[in-house]
């Protein structure tokens, strides 16, 4: 049995690893994300992207991903880099008549976001959870295909029974396996692609079917102790992500409801990243709900929680929520030092213990979450440096937070008295109002306009309430 588990292993990608060099995994997809950007494609590469191909589960890009490393390493070939022949890994024949392939030996085409290939079924439905799938399989992974539009699409009720076994009544579910946790995985990490690209508005409707078919899985039970934890922990981490897009589109409750979810999850799995997941939103939600003191308890439970788990940005993040609810408590010193502490963190560095959804943490959210703290402590001239350099050092590949900082910028700058760069501020974030649904930047721009309302002669500033007021009304 050692020897067929081990056969069965993958390999690690030691040319990709030379590769990266000295950079950190975050550091290299970033580089990655930049390379896609110059030659057109759009990837959402991570740090956890990076650890997978290195550590051999991913051992052939999909094509945007493969487009993307010839760019970055020109006159290379994928062998050169460390990756199987593409018809070695995608060829069912490859893995045997009949049997379910590995996850390790899946080019993950759906879990990123890539414009489908010419040699993938099309499959869309017209939602955008719905990504196309290789269908050319064998009858006996009819069942995985139905699991993972599941999860891919927010499909009806029959669906989640379908993927737990059969119709009500016909038979008890069968226990769940690697294909099932898979499944929810990639759900998660869908979620967060669309809701970096486009905010939660649209979102949390089409999310909330997949998070009760997760939790379904977990119900179903499984033999496996690896299999059970990789369940708890993404059923979690999309209750988490489910609570967001309730959370940005302005449904507290329902935020505050997916959150606790979250934290009962990690606390029956004894999932200590989980639990500081679970409690460093909730107190971004308590924040913003006007509930200062319950977002300083939050994040302090959300580093009690962090420190077990050896990753600096964590703390620095972490640590961040804490100096908002101490801004909202309006005790200034305790904010300055939270501000100081979460800053000394950041400064040593990305590390390969920080959590998967951490890739939004950058420089970028570091400034925009002070400038949100001096905001609401009054001081509007350090609020605007900060929230000018969010906006100059956000990745473009995060159109919402974008947005949210500009918005943020332009609310600064009119409580500053700078009405015409207020004004200018606000217009590019409508422009960004196209591709970004997001209820919670609407209202900060909705608040920027009642401050510009007196100044309303400008011909600047007039262009800005008169457009805005349209998309109000939109």
């Amino acid at each position: 049995m050692a020897s067929s588990h081990a056969s069965s292993s993958p390999r690690p990608n030691t040319a990709f690893r030379q590769l990266r060099g000295h950079r950190s995994p975050g550091e290299f997809a970033a580089a990655v994300r930049r390379a896609a950007r110059e030659i057109g494609e759009q990837v959402s590469c991570d740090a956890r992207y990076i650890g997978r191909v290195e550590s051999g589960e991913i051992r052939c890009p999909n094509y945007a991903y493969e487009r993307v490393f010839r760019h970055m390493f020109p006159g290379r070939e994928p062998a050169d880099m460390g990756f199987a022949p593409r018809d070695a890994v995608r060829g069912w024949g490859a893995r045997g008549v009949g049997r379910t392939p590995s996850p390790q030996s899946e080019i993950p085409e759906a879990t990123h976001d890539s414009a489908p290939s010419g040699d993938l079924a099309d499959g869309a439905s017209g939602n955008p959870f719905d990504r196309p799938f290789d269908l050319q399989r064998s009858d006996s992974t009819k069942e995985s295909d139905v699991l993972r539009r599941a999860f891919m699409t927010s499909g009806t009720a029959a669906m989640a029974t379908a993927s737990l076994g059969g119709a009500p009544g016909a038979r008890p579910p069968r226990r769940v396996g690697e294909a099932e946790a898979s499944a929810v995985e990639r759900a998660v990490r869908r979620i967060r692609v669309l809701d970096d690209r486009h905010g939660g508005d649209g979102l949390y409707r089409r999310a909330a079917q997949p998070l009760r078919v997760a939790y379904e899985l977990l119900d179903a039970g499984t033999r496996r102790q690896s299999v059970a934890d990789r369940l708890h922990a993404s059923a979690g981490e999309l209750a988490i992500s489910v609570g967001w897009l309730a959370h940005d589109s302005g449904r507290f409750a329902d935020a505050r409801s997916h959150y606790a979810e979250a934290l009962a999850t990690a606390r029956v799995a004894g999932d200590a990243a989980l639990e500081a997941h679970a409690f460093c939103n909730t107190a971004f939600l308590a924040r913003d709900a006007d509930r200062p003191r319950e977002a300083v308890r939050a994040a302090q439970a959300a580093q009690r929680a962090g420190r077990k788990l050896s990753s600096t940005r964590l703390m620095s993040l972490l640590t961040l929520r804490e100096a908002g609810g101490w801004a909202g408590l309006g005790d200034r010193a305790a904010c300055e030092a939270a501000l100081l502490r979460a800053r000394t963190l950041f400064g040593r560095g990305a590390g390969a213990t920080d959590p998967e959804w951490m890739t939004f943490f950058g420089e970028a959210e570091l400034e925009g979450l002070e400038a949100q703290c001096w905001s609401v402590l009054g001081d509007w001239p350090r609020a605007v440096e900060h929230a000018r350099q969010a906006v100059f050092l956000q990745d473009s590949h995060f159109a919402r937070n974008t947005a949210l900082f500009t918005a943020q910028l332009a609310g600064d700058l009119a409580r500053a008295g700078r009405p015409d760069e207020a004004a200018a501020a606000g217009e590019r974030v409508l422009d960004l109002l196209d591709q970004v649904r997001s209820s919670r930047i609407r209202t900060m721009l909705a608040s920027t306009a009642r401050l510009l309302r007196p100044h309303e002669r400008d011909p600047v500033v007039a262009s800005f309430l008169s457009r805005q007021s349209a998309a109000r009304l939109a």
